[in-house]
């Protein structure tokens, strides 16, 4: 499980930031990548990445404003000009579904797979199966803008190969069988429980992906644990004032939440046109004087999500 930041800037792009777009990378867990919002220019930044656009199969939109959805039908009509097919599912506000197929129908579009449509509203679950779970609530913006919750559902447990070999039970279908945590009778009469030879399930990784909100107490049930928690940091530390009344939040504000709910790691976005090197290296360090897991993405970055028992491992790399 991977986040690759497409754009981490606010409102307008830069020459550094591009606006808001995020890709959670579930190859390894299901095949697939999931686009979290799509501002004007996502489909170029993608380009630059190694991310296929077939293989993105939902996308979530926080909020209807222009920097998080203006890229959303160019998006959708090249994954079909480049061969797609396989379905895709579009999770957002009520509004959304109007601006994309107005979008393609004024401008003639035909795609090549089926789209799909939920539409948020009450807040709850957005989507769930055998291996993820998605939950949503809405937070405090001008308009409606929702924070995701993503969990992963536990991996069973390894099937534990000495023990087995301990037993002396002979290798072949038996094993596969035991993993699966069946019973089994071998030739010579003997009898084994599969779950005997299990190991504890691991957990599942959760990530919390907010859209652009000022503080409420909404976020923190949303946030609460996660492995990772991606926020926007419109505003520096002293400029608390300016955040309220745009309805955003300041980097130490989000730390402050980071810290009340006990999350693994911080990472800030929605950055300012306005910040430069020093001034995002002083959002980064102010933030981790409340919180010290905090660091400030950019654009291409790629945060690896280990399990908690491998955590100890580097967790970010960066493109070259």
């Amino acid at each position: 499980m991977e986040i690759q930041f497409l754009g981490t800037g606010a409102g307008s792009p830069s020459k550094s930031r591009n606006v808001s777009s995020l890709a959670l990378k579930l190859l390894d867990e299901r095949n697939e990548v999931w686009l979290f919002d799509a501002g004007e220019g996502t489909q170029h930044q993608i380009l630059q990445t190694a991310i296929r656009p077939r293989k993105i199969a939902k996308v979530f939109i926080t909020h209807l404003h222009g920097d998080h959805i203006f890229g959303l039908p160019g998006f959708l009509a090249s994954r079909s000009n480049q061969g797609g097919t396989d379905p895709l599912t579009i999770y957002g506000p009520s509004g959304i579904e109007d601006f994309v197929k107005t979008s393609l129908k004024v401008s003639q579009s035909h795609l090549s797979y089926p789209l799909k449509f939920v539409l948020l509203q009450h807040p709850g679950v957005a989507f769930e199966d055998q291996t993820f779970k998605v939950t949503f609530d809405r937070l405090d913006h001008r308009i409606t803008s929702f924070g995701f919750r993503i969990e992963e559902k536990p991996h069973p447990g390894e099937l534990l190969i000495d023990k087995v070999r301990a037993a002396k039970i002979p290798s072949g279908p038996v094993y596969a069988a035991l993993k699966a945590g069946e019973t089994v009778t071998l030739p010579d009469g003997r009898i084994f429980a599969g779950h005997d030879f299990i190991g504890p399930a691991q957990p599942g990784r959760t990530v919390a992906i907010f859209g652009d909100t000022r503080m409420c107490n909404r976020a923190l049930p949303l946030a609460a644990g996660a492995d990772v928690l991606v926020h926007e940091s419109t505003f520096g530390p002293d400029e608390s004032q300016l955040a309220k009344q745009y309805y955003h939040a300041t980097n130490v504000q989000a730390a402050a939440l980071a810290k009340r709910a006990g999350v693994g790691r911080l990472l800030l976005n929605h950055i300012s046109a306005r910040y430069l090197s020093p001034g995002v290296a002083m959002l980064e360090k102010t933030a981790r004087q409340i919180f010290p897991n905090t660091h400030v993405v950019k654009d291409f970055e790629e945060i690896n999500i280990p399990f908690r028992s491998e955590q100890s491992e580097p967790a970010v790399t960066v493109k070259s």
